[in-house]
């Protein structure tokens, strides 16, 4: 059976509608793809803490956390992910990538032009179609 990583995720948005995308470094497993930064959750952290600790990290910058935007299951060759993302908003700083190839602000409606890890997909799908029903 494999073995299921619980992971979470930020859907960064700045004040242009653009979110903040995250490129995976070669070093990384899903080298090249894009994601939402964020990672595992440990023992006995909530998603939220584990959110904050993980941009602090990856990105420098404090942020808030508010909804959950997707819980998704996704099945890979050796793991399954279940990747939760919230909309977060940054607090303090400004974000650089530690861990990441590249980072950038991408519109909304552009999201689908990245190519992303497989389990960021439906997060994707959920923006998309909430932006539509605006």
């Amino acid at each position: 059976m494999k073995k299921t990583v619980r992971v979470v995720g930020a859907v960064i948005e700045n004040g242009k509608q653009e979110i903040l995308c995250a490129l995976r470094s070669p070093e990384m497993s899903l080298p090249n793809l894009w994601e939402y930064p964020g990672g595992k959750i440990e023992e006995g952290e909530s998603p939220a803490q584990c959110l904050i600790r993980e941009i602090k990290e990856e990105l420098g910058c404090t942020i808030e956390v508010f909804d959950l935007v997707e819980n998704v299951h996704h099945e890979y060759d050796a793991i399954i992910v279940n990747l939760l993302t919230y909309k977060a908003k940054i607090v303090e700083g400004i974000p650089e990538a530690k861990e990441h190839a590249e980072l950038k602000w991408v519109p909304l409606q552009e999201l689908e032009n990245l190519e992303w890890a497989p389990a960021d997909i439906p997060t994707n799908n959920v923006l998309l179609s909430n932006q539509i029903n605006k």
